[in-house]
């Protein structure tokens, strides 16, 4: 039985054709719809619209169709929009966006920090998940190649908001279904 002496032809034949593979990644679907606050800084629009733009397509590609976005002055005064919002109780998420800068004036690092410790105690307060992607570069010159280079970083950034957000709702809602059933006490 010597398989070297088959006919190559024959060998081929026999190989099964390839299984078509899904490109697109199915993403699971909410036991209820969800709706999302994304909350922008103007501060630096053209940059920063990038993370909404992605986040909007990566979010609906994964069910999350009910996006209202709210603009405001900078980042320092996403904070407060953020837990108005969330006290509504309209919204199941909210997402924020903006680039803090250093401007010479003020130490940027001090708003960044204040903005991010606000929206962990909007979330903690509140029981909204509040995400970010308020981002604070150690460099930023006002030059076309840092325009591009962060205009393509708010992009990705975009994207890996919506998956954290969908993938946080997602864990909630099997949380708290729990929750309701006694499992989880």
């Amino acid at each position: 039985m010597n398989q070297m002496l088959q006919d190559p032809q024959t060998e081929t034949s026999q190989t099964p054709p390839p299984v078509p593979v899904d490109p697109v990644p199915a993403h699971p679907r909410f036991a209820k719809p969800q709706r999302v606050a994304f909350v922008q800084a103007c501060w630096h629009r053209d940059v920063v619209a990038e993370a909404r733009i992605a986040f909007m397509k990566e979010a609906e590609a994964r069910h999350l169709t009910h996006v209202d976005v709210f603009e405001v002055p900078g980042s320092f005064e996403i904070p407060l929009h953020a837990q108005v919002l969330a006290k509504t109780r309209r919204y199941t998420a909210i997402v924020a966006a903006g680039l803090v800068v250093d401007g010479g004036i003020y130490r940027h690092e001090f708003v960044a920090d204040t903005v991010i410790k606000a929206l962990m105690d909007v979330q903690l307060r509140t029981e909204v998940p509040v995400f970010s992607a308020v981002l604070t570069p150690q460099q930023f010159h006002e030059t076309e190649v840092h325009y591009d280079f962060f205009r393509k970083h708010f992009a990705i950034k975009g994207v890996e908001v919506a998956t954290a957000c969908a993938e946080t709702l997602h864990g909630l809602e099997r949380l708290r279904g729990q929750v309701a059933a006694g499992i989880v006490g």
